[in-house]
């Protein structure tokens, strides 16, 4: 068996990564586009990074494909994608798999939200569904 351990130690082997402290300066840079990953009631309890859009774990494959009927526009634009998660583990997985999927240009965050909020980074409300 492979512990989740194991096979985030081999994601972050192939993706880059750096702690938010280092990815607070690509915050509102064009191009750049964050992915929140988390559950939507972390997003209730511990807010989430202004702008980033929330894609749950759970649907990151089919959001991604274009061929899914899930599809979001977001995954289909030529951008740097920087996926986070409560602490980096979701993400690293994440990020993997978009690489895996063909996005190119992907990183996350190796210390996730709580190391995004410890660095000072700007925390926001989760926006209100339209």
């Amino acid at each position: 068996m492979k512990s989740v351990k194991d096979m985030v130690a081999a994601a972050n082997a192939m993706v880059d990564h750096a702690p938010a402290a280092e990815m607070l300066a690509l915050h509102g840079q064009p191009g750049v586009t964050f992915v929140d990953l988390r559950d939507p009631r972390e997003l209730d309890r511990e807010g989430m990074i202004p702008g980033a859009f929330h894609c749950p774990r759970g649907m990151l494959e089919f959001w991604i494909d274009p061929a899914s009927p899930y599809a979001k526009p977001q995954f289909q634009e030529d951008v740097r994608f920087v996926f986070y998660c409560a602490s980096g583990w979701r993400s690293a997985l994440s990020a993997r798999v978009a690489q895996k999927m063909g996005l190119t240009n992907v990183s996350h965050i190796d210390d996730g939200f709580s190391g995004w909020k410890a660095a000072g980074g700007p925390v926001g409300a989760k926006p209100a569904k339209r």
